[in-house]
């Protein structure tokens, strides 16, 4: 992204953070003729202790450059989660430095020899790279997924099938909220590779294909990568419940490896 659509971008971050904050989580009066939603500009700008013209300025993608301190201010107003705030220093930098995959090609052989090894069991394993193409799976995550061997190019991509594919709908039991997660992940995969084709491809095309997409990706969610369950059903072996876990080979970190570990009452929150 040029520093234009970075400035954008935060703009358009802010607005929709903004926007689902009520005045009453802040200690602010709802007037009856109040038609903001969410909080208005002079308000986020007051409780963060800021010039109402100046915050204005950031909503509109003047080239400004606010300090690390206030955008900190800003994260507490507008309640901002630790991947949000991260994600919110990083689109105000401008320049942030992009993990390049161009011209960069995973070491297979070890990628495949991890997820050959490492899912010999009954649970799936699967490796992306980081445009979420499958890249290596084992023989439960064919089980339980989908026929990855069977499939090329987008039809090979996670984030294109949980969007897209019926089958994600009947194999993942929470289908929408791990759907939704994966969009939130997908804009701060977008916002680490900037520019980059393959990840641009994809965004691009799920724009296109599926409507969850678009109106999940217009609500500027972000989140990165944290262990989470994952249910997931098989027309012959029932329901499997797992703690999906991600890990990043030190020799491969623009790829991320899935694996389902069993799931038991230890990991409830």
């Amino acid at each position: 992204m040029s520093s234009q659509e970075y400035r954008q971008e935060l703009a358009n971050f802010l607005r929709t953070r903004r926007e689902r904050i009520s005045p009453a989580d802040v200690g602010l009066p709802i007037g009856r003729r109040r038609r903001t939603r969410g909080l208005r500009r002079e308000e986020v700008a007051v409780l963060a202790g800021l010039s109402p013209t100046w915050y204005t300025y950031l909503e509109q993608a003047r080239n400004i450059h606010p300090s690390p301190e206030v955008l900190d201010s800003l994260a507490r107003v507008l309640a901002l989660s630790e991947d949000e705030r991260r994600y919110l220093h990083q689109l105000a930098a401008g320049n942030a430095p992009a993990v390049s995959a161009e011209g960069v090609e995973p070491d297979m052989s070890l990628i495949t020899a991890l997820v050959r090894h490492a899912g010999r069991g009954p649970y799936p394993v699967y490796a992306l790279n980081h445009a979420g193409d499958v890249i290596a799976w084992n023989d439960a995550a064919t089980r339980w997924y989908t026929d990855w061997g069977a499939r090329d190019g987008l039809d090979r991509n996670m984030l294109w099938w949980m969007l897209t594919s019926e089958e994600a709908r009947e194999r993942v039991v929470d289908w929408a909220d791990d759907a939704r997660d994966i969009t939130a992940r997908s804009r701060a995969m977008a916002a680490r590779h900037p520019g980059d084709r393959k990840v641009t491809h994809v965004i691009n095309h799920l724009l296109e294909a599926s409507p969850e997409f678009r109106r999940w990706w217009a609500d500027f969610e972000v989140r990165g990568q944290q262990a989470r369950p994952r249910r997931l059903r098989h027309p012959a072996f029932g329901e499997l419940t797992t703690q999906l876990a991600v890990v990043h080979p030190t020799d491969g970190s623009l790829v991320t490896i899935a694996f389902h570990l069993p799931y038991s009452d230890d990991h409830r929150d």
